[in-house]
């Protein structure tokens, strides 16, 4: 381009020369890319899981199905991006770093952000070994997420640079797939909510999933709908009526954790934060004698229930991969959610993004229910803001996360 600009009087220098071999060498790189038809077959093994910001290594096996030794070749998955619509664009609201005001006030560096969430993750090109006539071989790649949620993978892409290094040729080939990205986790201590075992409905079927033992109440004559395997054989024999044992449900303890959803695009750092500050605590609070009920706003309420044979921690993870910012709806949609489950809780967790009068209810509500309780609410300040807060409620900084989560 230096060249063309400075050799457009061709009478008074020389410039356009360079331009003219440039250009040559360029159109002979091009020119060289059509004899590039390479023959292969490739397979991709992925993990189950990704976390966000840690670099995922897995396997692509390539195949030459082509007779003919292979040599310089270039692999890349390619990323499914859909760019951001206009609606999206004039919602999104938040200035990424630090720019002067024309790009703040045309949107590019906002445009880009979007663009790479879209995306979803980064991956480079990496170098093929040779590839003997009908040979293979395996590569590690790498990639880095940059989100949580579903990456999609719509093929493997196969390049070749010419010998001039100006060109390079790439071939296609179909491979969709789906990687799952967890939130990142912090290291928590362990949370010490001092509740009591409390009845849970459909306790038998719960501690029979686990193998624990029912116990036996009393003995009563049948009624329709008794199950078989309670049939006391015996006393039916000996009364010749039948007889059935009456078994008493199990207590177990209950946690919820309840995550704030409700935020507005410019929070979007507040949210993501609150939402990895929920999956560390959930690996934690998660075990086989307890039961956790994650309670959240989408679309509309939701409740998970894991631990004790049901949902596994994995599960509970993947649905906090997926969980999106609720902007249609008012926090006070999550109050009657929570008002049905506390009559069976032997605590409660509460990850916050703000602090207002709205949230403040929800926890002065349970703290009146004599309800062993803990909220952590989020902030984005350097230092804890000067707000007078109830002994049970704790401040997290965005910059001191991982300190803050210890000194619990």
């Amino acid at each position: 381009m230096t060249g063309a600009l400075f050799g457009i009087d061709t009478r008074k220098t020389f410039a356009y020369q360079m331009f003219t071999l440039s250009l040559a060498l360029l159109g002979l790189a091009m020119l060289s890319g059509l004899w590039f038809r390479p023959r292969f077959r490739v397979q991709r093994q992925l993990p189950r899981y990704a976390t966000v910001g840690e670099t995922l290594e897995y396997s692509i096996r390539l195949d030459n199905l082509s007779p003919h030794h292979q040599l310089g070749w270039l692999v890349r998955d390619q990323i499914d991006q859909a760019l951001p619509n206009l609606h999206t664009f004039l919602q999104t609201t938040r200035s990424v770093g630090r720019y002067n005001w024309f790009d703040n006030y045309v949107g590019y560096p906002r445009w880009v952000w979007l663009t790479q969430k879209q995306r979803g993750a980064v991956n480079y090109w990496q170098d093929a070994p040779k590839l003997t006539p009908a040979g293979s071989a395996d590569l590690r790649v790498q990639l880095l997420p940059l989100r949580r949620g579903y990456i999609a993978l719509s093929g493997v892409q196969v390049a070749r640079t010419d010998p001039l290094g100006l060109f390079r040729s790439i071939r296609y080939q179909a491979l969709p797939d789906r990687l799952l990205v967890l939130p990142i986790r912090y290291t928590v201590p362990p949370l010490a909510l001092p509740g009591t075992r409390k009845h849970q409905p459909g306790g038998v079927n719960l501690a029979m999933s686990v193998g624990d033992a029912v116990e036996f109440v009393a003995l009563r004559e049948y009624r329709p709908g008794d199950p078989l395997r309670h049939i006391h054989w015996r006393s039916w024999a000996r009364q010749g009526k039948p007889i059935v044992k009456e078994l008493q449900d199990e207590f177990f303890v209950r946690h919820a954790l309840i995550l704030d959803t409700f935020a507005t695009p410019d929070q979007h750092v507040l949210f993501e934060a609150g939402v990895s500050v929920a999956a560390s605590f959930v690996s934690s609070l998660v075990t086989q004698d307890t039961l956790l009920d994650l309670l959240f706003v989408g679309d509309q309420a939701y409740c998970f229930t894991g631990g004790r044979g049901l949902v596994q921690i994995n599960t509970l993870l993947e649905i906090l991969a997926c969980v999106e910012i609720t902007q249609d709806k008012a926090f006070s949609s999550l109050q009657p959610l929570v008002a049905q489950h506390t009559a069976t809780l032997s605590g409660c967790l509460c990850v916050l993004l703000i602090w207002d009068e709205a949230r403040a209810k929800l926890v002065s509500q349970l703290h009146s229910l004599n309800l062993p309780l803990r909220a952590l609410v989020l902030t984005a300040g350097p230092s804890f803001p000067a707000i007078s807060l109830p002994a049970q409620v704790s401040w997290l900084r965005l910059s001191h996360l991982q300190a803050d989560l210890q000194q619990l």
